[in-house]
């Protein structure tokens, strides 16, 4: 069976104990580290059996994929962050190149973290990095554009995408004006000299109180609907053995982050599992639908039973 998730600290966390034989009955898996852009953009093509895919690829991949209870990444306080340079940066360079796109010199005006909102023109104009526009992220940064640049995405001068580790380097050399960062920048963003001009997970608790959806377990309907019911099972004992033996996974969590501090390791997976990843649950499928509304099919059941796996 194959099943692909992130190198992120989070993921392998979590399925440490199945991707190394340790849950008894579980099938054995053929594991591939992709970033989340990657496996998002998967679901078109087919992708593999069991996937981490964004909340935002979810309407997507419903006809084909099943949403699993449990395994994801859905919570409160782990939004993502837009991050300038620090203090007032200098305009990025006229003549610097980004995967091929030339960049005009930008400067960003105004900024403020009072109370963590944008002033005035803040981002209109500039251009942004982002880690995919099939994410969660991008699609919390596109309802809170609306709110706060003239235009909404329409009014920022370029959206460029960026594969995650890329973009806090971008924003600090001044290739981009600002970037949309996910899982540990949110505590390493500083060592870079960045600031954050806006924490997305306290705009959307602030307005809708519900956590925040940011990454799901998906697998294939064509499994049918015993075999899922079961990989559901395997995901939440993976979960279990994570939460009861978190050393276990240590020497795998490492390898996978490659040059993350331990102690940025252990505060991403405090962050990011919980109690939701254990089961969703009836506030966790709410939150999915208040984030998703009417982007998902028509009549869609997230929840799994025995009619509808």
């Amino acid at each position: 069976m194959s099943i692909a998730y992130s190198p992120c600290p989070n993921d392998t966390f979590v399925f440490h104990a199945w991707s190394h034989g340790l849950i008894e009955g579980a099938p054995r898996i053929e594991v591939t580290h992709a970033d989340i852009d990657v496996t998002n953009n998967l679901v078109r093509e087919g992708g593999l059996d069991v996937m981490k895919i964004s909340y935002a690829a979810l309407p997507e991949a419903l006809p084909d994929y099943a949403l699993l209870p449990c395994g994801g990444a859905l919570g409160r306080g782990c939004g993502p962050l837009v991050l300038t340079g620090p203090g007032d940066a200098p305009p990025a360079s006229g003549g610097r190149t980004l995967e091929g796109r030339t960049l005009e010199g930008r400067t960003l005006e105004g900024r403020t973290l009072e109370g963590r909102t944008l002033e005035g023109r803040t981002l209109e104009g500039r251009t942004v990095a982002v880690p995919s526009l099939k994410s969660t992220a991008y699609l919390l940064f596109r309802h809170w554009v609306r709110e706060q640049v003239p235009g909404g995405v329409a009014g920022l001068g370029e959206v460029v995408v960026l594969p995650f580790h890329e973009i806090m380097p971008a924003v600090r050399d001044g290739a981009v004006d600002a970037g949309l960062v996910i899982h540990e920048a949110r505590f390493t963003y500083p060592a870079f000299g960045l600031r954050c001009l806006a924490d997305l997970g306290d705009w959307w608790e602030a307005v809708t109180g519900a956590p925040i959806p940011l990454g799901a377990i998906v697998a294939r309907r064509s499994l049918g609907r015993e075999r899922i019911a079961e990989l559901a099972r395997v995901v939440r004992a993976s979960v279990d053995h994570a939460f009861a033996h978190p050393e276990d996974s240590h020497d795998y969590v490492m390898q996978q982050a490659q040059e993350l501090d331990p102690e940025v390791a252990k505060a991403h997976i405090a962050l990011y599992v919980n109690d939701f990843t254990r089961d969703l649950g009836p506030e966790g499928y709410a939150a999915v639908r208040r984030l998703l509304g009417p982007a998902l099919p028509e009549g869609a059941r997230l929840e799994p039973d025995e009619a509808h796996p």
